[in-house]
């Protein structure tokens, strides 16, 4: 038996909290008390390991369903191992990779070996699917097979699916199979130089970058075909106010249409260019301060329903290339939690509970998982972190630091990540 002791618990899918006391027995929660339950004393008397909460915020664990742990393939990056301990340090107990691996996750042994390799970390890994072959924009994927593999949702997350036929009949399919296509919108024939936003700031550095049309362009052919298809869709890493405003639309018009934000857009514009260079390049890019609020806003209001990392790790040596040769992405895991309370909360834009939500069960609401919550007889997935302590981030637990917040002092230390009743990080 393991004993939370003097939380303050935080649960949005149930609207809880208040200072209790958790029981976790084996890899469920147990039992939820309120102070001086005679419960808690008689487990105390007995023995049971206690984890002093008192003072600080215990959340279920958070549930990120963008990552790339590049394994199979590109293991010089990362793997699910070293991916899974950035996530742990970060408060994740669930996250879904991505599937631009070598193989692709458009076979079912790959898939069921990532699974498999995954339940040996400690926290859920779970995997996408590839909506075509090689993500060739070509050919569909066995989808029925990939799902009863164990996959858990399609995508082709890197590259857009620009066959308007193809991707059509993809929605048929994955709308018929229950299971939501996420979904990269960046038409590429818009995109002259990929991870710079089109502007003032491409121009200073002299390329043409990418427009913004490059994503609106496709969300709007995607809401059409969401419309025509009934399939639920997921916008990823959504970045201009456009985009936004259509998704608000059509989740009133009623259709399933979702989308996630990541925290480098709710915390930097394209002038983080100028200062960081490569590690503030990433597709979609980050574009102007209008778009980073109209993203808060969509947050805010729940137009977007999740936060997502796309964790992106690449090697030093890839990153330090020129401009229009280096890679786009950062990493992310272990920094969301706190840019969330210093971007969203801080500045009262968000409560700490609506940021929870778009943390946990906003993701486990999306992709049908049982995460991102905190109820008895669930599962022992949980984070304990303080809100306003502080933590340097000097180092990674990830094999890559291409982050333009290492060295930065951030609030929200995460303190204990619990996955499946057992201590995962400790910090």
């Amino acid at each position: 038996m393991v004993l939370i002791k003097g939380g303050y618990l935080m649960d949005p899918a149930s609207e809880t909290e208040g200072i209790r006391d958790i029981v976790i027995d084996g890899d469920k929660i147990a039992g939820i008390y309120e102070e001086g339950s005679s419960k808690v004393s008689e487990l105390i008397s007995k023995g049971a390991q206690v984890i002093d909460a008192t003072g600080k915020t215990v959340a279920p664990g958070l549930v990120d369903p963008h990552v790339h742990f590049r394994d199979p393939g590109f293991t010089y990056k990362e793997d699910i191992e070293t991916g899974a301990r950035a996530a742990a340090r970060g408060g994740f107990t669930s996250v879904i990779m991505m599937g631009n691996t070598d193989p692709h996750m458009d076979n079912v042994a790959t898939i069921k070996d990532v699974l498999k390799r995954g339940a040996a970390t400690g926290i859920k890994v779970y995997t996408c699917a590839n909506v075509t072959m090689d993500m060739a924009g070509k050919e569909l994927t066995p989808m029925e097979e990939l799902i009863e593999a164990g996959a858990v949702l399609f995508t082709d997350d890197g590259k857009p699916i620009t066959d308007e036929g193809l991707m059509e009949e993809a929605c048929k399919r994955a709308a018929a199979l229950g299971k939501v296509i996420s979904l990269h919108e960046e038409d590429p024939n818009f995109i002259t130089d990929n991870g710079i936003n089109q502007g003032e700031v491409a121009d200073k550095l002299g390329i043409v970058g990418s427009p913004r049309e490059a994503e609106i362009s496709m969300v709007k052919r995607d809401i059409e075909l969401a419309k025509k298809t009934g399939a639920r869709l997921t916008v990823q890493h959504i970045s201009t106010a456009e985009a936004v405003d259509m998704i608000r639309q059509a989740r009133k018009d009623g259709l399933k249409i979702y989308a996630e934000a990541t925290p480098h857009h709710f915390t930097l514009t394209q002038d983080a260019v100028l200062e960081h260079g490569t590690l503030a390049k990433m597709n979609p890019p980050l574009r102007l301060e209008s778009d980073r609020r109209a993203i808060i806003e969509g947050l805010k209001d729940g137009t977007i329903e999740a936060i997502a990392t796309d964790h992106a790790p690449h090697s030093k040596e890839e990153k330090d290339k020129p401009l229009r040769e280096a890679p786009s992405g950062i990493t992310g895991l272990e920094t969301a939690l706190s840019l969330g309370i210093r971007e969203l909360v801080q500045p009262g834009f968000m409560t700490m509970m609506q940021l929870i939500e778009r943390f946990t069960v906003g993701a486990a609401r999306i992709y049908e998982l049982d995460a991102g919550r905190i109820y008895e007889g669930g599962p022992a997935d949980l984070v304990i972190f303080g809100q306003r302590d502080t933590w340097e981030f000097d180092s990674s637990f990830s094999k890559a630091s291409n982050t333009p917040f290492l060295g930065e002092k951030l609030p929200g230390k995460v303190y204990e990540t619990i996955c499946k009743g057992r201590i995962v990080y400790q910090g």
